[in-house]
């Protein structure tokens, strides 16, 4: 499929990826939307909490909204798409991953990039319920690599019509070379204080299964996969992670419409994170690249992001 031809153009100060990601992470306010919770229980003993939100008109369709590290469903670009969504004629699902609605999870195990196994959970939930015949997703970061490595696996079900990934770290070794280099220290720092202060808090109940010296001895987000991640998902380290759960290596495999908005200017992905070659080679996946947009920013008119809009026109084009 050719390549999306990108009609982005924000303000000069937006033209900047840095602000363009910090304004959209820790500014950007969105108002006139509420959620309403609910747990599922997983058959492994653990739970999600979703994030519902619903449009004034009784939508048999619902798209599924995934957030990036350590995100949650209150976060600005979850609740900016679940409004657009909803004022549109279509429900919203927010899915806070094991860990990330405010609580912590009950197993030794939480989120990671290609748990799809917890998204499978969520809609066969959804499909139990009997309202909505269609699915979409949409993913943000790490969110995103989690749906598209969904549709490239192959089991998908038959209601899911399609996708929207947004800031996708398509190589996960990539991206973490990425963002271990000066120009992503801050970034980094902030999401390893998180990712610490969790695991602190895990240790007290797995004390068998993690030291606190083993916590302290992390100082990049490698070490926190090389120690945690790899251990507590199955996979031998980090590399072996990231290597099994990047989703490039399953989007020849994907065969429902899915796009992939990727900035040219996000610091957070390198060279091997825009699927060129990809999607020239696949009738069903889009990749838009615009010029500008930094890491799941893309602000725009109206408090409303050119990822939302684009992201909507996309999936009302597959009604």
């Amino acid at each position: 499929m050719p390549l999306v031809e990108s009609q982005y153009n924000p303000p000069l100060p937006f033209k900047n990826g840095h602000l363009a990601t910090i304004y959209s992470g820790l500014i950007r306010k969105v108002r006139n939307i509420t959620q309403q919770r609910e747990r599922l229980e997983l058959r492994d003993g653990d739970f999600i909490d979703m994030d519902w939100s619903f449009s004034e008109t009784h939508s048999n369709a619902v798209v599924i909204l995934l957030h990036g590290l350590e995100g949650h469903g209150q976060r600005p670009y979850i609740t900016g798409s679940a409004r657009h969504f909803n004022s549109n004629g279509l429900d919203s699902c927010a899915v806070n991953f094991r860990g990330c609605s405010g609580e912590t999870n009950r197993l030794f195990r939480s989120y990671h990039s290609g748990a799809t196994e917890d998204l499978k959970a969520v809609i066969e939930h959804i499909l139990s319920a009997g309202k909505y015949s269609s699915i979409y997703i949409k993913g943000f970061s790490l969110g995103g690599n989690l749906a598209l490595k969904y549709l490239g696996e192959g089991d998908v079900a038959n209601e899911i019509k399609g996708a929207v990934a947004v800031s996708v770290p398509c190589s996960l070794h990539d991206s973490l070379i990425q963002l271990l280099k000066f120009k992503n220290v801050l970034y980094a720092k902030r999401f390893k204080k998180h990712l610490v202060e969790k695991l602190y808090i895990k240790q007290q109940k797995f004390r068998e299964l993690l030291s606190v010296k083993e916590i302290e001895n992390i100082k990049n987000l490698k070490d926190f996969d090389d120690l945690y991640t790899s251990r507590a998902h199955g996979f031998k380290d980090a590399l072996d992670y990231y290597k099994k759960c990047s989703s490039l290596q399953f989007l020849p495999r994907i065969k429902i419409p899915a796009l992939i908005i990727n900035a040219r200017d996000d610091s957070f992905l390198g060279q091997d994170c825009y699927p060129v070659k990809e999607a020239e080679n696949n009738p069903m996946l889009f990749l838009d690249m615009p010029k500008y947009g930094g890491h799941v920013g893309f602000f725009d008119s109206q408090n409303i992001s050119y990822s939302e809009k684009v992201g909507l026109k996309f999936i009302q084009g597959l009604f």
